[in-house]
Formats: C-alpha cells, sequence, structure tokens
C-alpha cells in the first residue's frame, strides 16, 4: 500500500478487505476452532495490513500475503500462555454458517483434530481450491512434503471418523 494517496487508501483496502476476509476468517477458523478467536484474529490479520506499507505486486500475491500472515499469526495465538494453559470445557461449535461449507459436525470436529500440518494442508487443497504447487510456495515447503501431508491427513481423517465416508459395496 507503499504508494496510494491518503483518500484512495480507504478504498483500496476495502476492496482488499472484500476479496480475502472469507479466507482469512475460514483459516482463522480452522487454525483456532473458535468463533470468537477467529474474528479476533481477522481483525489483527487486517490491521496488520493497514500498519504496514505493503504493496502488492498482483492478486496471488497479495492472497499469499493474507495465508502466510493468518498461518503465523494463528500459531503464534495458539503458542500464547493463555492458549496453552486454556481449558475448553466446551464442546466444538458447529461450523458458523459466515464459513458457507456444509461439512457436518462429526467430519468437522475430526478435522479440527488433525494437527496444523495436516488439517491446513486438507483446507488449502480440498477448500480453497489450490494445487499442491500453490500450497508449497506458499506455505514454503517441497510439492512432495504438500503431497505425503494431504496422502497422510487424508489417512488419518478417514481413520478417525471409523471409514464412515468409504463406498460400501454389497
Amino acid at each position: 500500500m507503499g504508494g496510494v494517496a491518503p483518500e484512495n487508501k480507504e478504498v483500496f483496502f476495502d476492496d482488499i478487505y472484500k476479496r480475502n476476509v472469507d479466507t482469512v476468517y475460514r483459516l482463522c477458523y480452522v487454525y483456532l476452532k473458535n468463533i470468537a478467536d477467529a474474528e479476533d484474529a481477522v481483525q489483527s490479520i487486517f490491521l496488520k495490513l493497514l500498519d504496514s506499507n505493503i504493496s502488492f505486486s498482483n492478486r496471488n500475491h497479495e492472497k499469499a500475503w493474507f495465508i502466510l500472515t493468518t498461518k503465523n499469526h494463528c500459531k503464534d495465538i495458539l503458542k500464547s500462555w493463555w492458549k496453552v494453559r486454556k481449558v475448553d470445557v466446551e464442546s466444538l461449535p458447529d461450523l458458523p454458517s459466515k464459513v458457507g461449507y456444509e461439512l457436518s459436525g462429526n467430519v468437522l470436529e475430526k478435522l479440527l483434530e488433525l494437527p496444523a500440518k495436516y488439517k491446513i494442508v486438507l483446507f488449502l487443497y480440498y477448500f480453497e481450491g489450490y494445487s499442491v504447487k500453490e500450497i508449497s510456495s506458499l506455505l514454503g515447503d517441497k510439492e512432495s512434503t504438500i503431497q505425503t501431508r494431504l496422502s497422510t491427513g487424508r489417512k488419518r481423517l478417514k481413520f478417525t471418523l471409523g471409514g464412515f465416508y468409504e463406498k460400501s459395496y454389497p
């Protein structure tokens, strides 16, 4: 946003916000498993954008910045003193309607129980539609690592669901 005039900065920010808020919110929810924490994180991430002087070279650069910033911000939250020592007494809530995915509570619950390295890759691949190559670039890991995480994540999810979504043959 370095070269944007002050009067155009609001319009510029509004456009970026509209393009990216859903993705940022969904990623925050996948990491934090909590509506309130996800909403707070979204706000913090967009404040980081306002405080920075970043200018995006294109929409892919913009999207990559948001995904990487979201990932790092959520990991910082999860490492914080409060999160580490907090005991979640309530059961995991259903996916809020604003996320826009029709998953059963059981599938979502099991997906969110996976380690972060699997759930984030599964989320980016299946929900955001990124290719293995794109995820590799976004997360800074080798393509073979991403493919392994996708495969392992699928197997772990399938196992925890007890084969519920397998085709059954007579």
